[in-house]
């Protein structure tokens, strides 16, 4: 009876020293892959910002990892309900100052959007209706835009608060 005891304990401090042998060894290389910026189970974020655009962020980047969701919620609620434009947290200038110099785009496996956005385990839908490419600078003049016929008026239907022109 005695000597199956010290077997049970004696396998019990195998077992035990195995696995923290095997646990200091996992935790040895996920440092080494944290210091190294690789992780064993998903890469880390790039970090890509275009210095030519700027020398730093609208916010600081602790309250940008936090924030930027609420900012860019704001800025869609102040244009699209109440006409706001600002430039100040638009999408498009966080495009302009984040996206991959080769790709000229926030998304992929190199994009400043979607490698955070990955990390973190987060939906990125963004770019279902926003573009996550870089724009050229080929914006339409105001001047131009007054002349653009609206889609109400090339079918003929009047536009709520004008006059049906005959």
């Amino acid at each position: 009876m005695r000597t199956l005891n010290l077997q049970r304990i004696l396998a019990s401090l195998v077992l035990a020293t195995g696995l923290a042998m095997a646990s200091s060894a996992s935790l040895a290389h996920e440092k080494e892959g944290i210091e190294s910026g690789l992780s064993g189970r998903v890469p880390m974020p790039v970090h890509n910002a275009n210095t030519d655009k700027g020398d730093e962020c609208v916010q600081p980047e602790e309250v940008m990892r936090r924030d930027h969701m609420k900012f860019i919620l704001h800025q869609r609620d102040k244009t699209m309900h109440e006409g706001i434009r600002t430039t100040q947290y638009s999408l498009k200038n966080c495009v302009d100052c984040h996206a991959d110099a080769k790709t000229g785009s926030v998304l992929g496996k190199e994009g400043f959007c979607e490698s955070c956005h990955a990390y973190a385990a987060i939906k990125l839908d963004c770019f279902e209706c926003h573009s996550a490419v870089r724009e050229a600078a080929a914006v339409t003049p105001p001047s131009a835009a007054r002349n653009l016929v609206s889609p109400q008026k090339m079918a003929g239907v009047p536009v709520k608060g004008k006059k049906h022109e005959h």
